[in-house]
């Protein structure tokens, strides 16, 4: 198996919701509406879409029932403090909740993280060393 992830399916509670806030919030396009799962254009990245979170249990043979950290975030790299910023705003006005402020970080960087409507993890960074970040932007 090679470390590759196709695409990135979150079973959301709210399918309209969570396009709502993807959508007018942040600025998303939709490239698939299939009514029970959305895609969104990947812009050069991993094709990211949602599914109801009972059916996409039922699909992997687990609980929809969970609560807390994951153990999984996803993370939005950027190519200026300012971006981060703009971005975390963007979030909190759609109704994200802003788990740490953007701000500089332990290592050096500038970053944030917010949780969106259904509890995933966004982490935001910015840095200004090394050329070789994985920039979404």
């Amino acid at each position: 198996m090679k470390a590759h992830v196709s695409s990135i399916l979150l079973g959301v509670r709210d399918l309209d919701r969570a396009k709502r806030f993807y959508i007018e919030g942040l600025g998303w396009k939709v490239k698939d509406d299939y009514g029970v799962s959305v895609f969104f254009e990947p812009d050069g990245g991993s094709l990211v879409g949602f599914y109801g979170r009972d059916g996409l249990a039922d699909q992997v043979g687990t609980s929809p029932e969970g609560s807390g950290f994951s153990g999984m975030v996803l993370t939005y790299v950027v190519r200026s403090e300012a971006r981060v910023d703009e971005i975390m705003a963007e979030a909190g006005k759609a109704g994200a909740t802003i788990l740490n402020p953007a701000g500089a970080l332990p290592w050096g960087g500038y970053g944030g993280s917010f949780a969106d409507l259904d509890g995933y993890v966004w982490s935001l960074g910015y840095s200004a060393q090394g050329a070789d970040q994985p920039y979404a932007e």
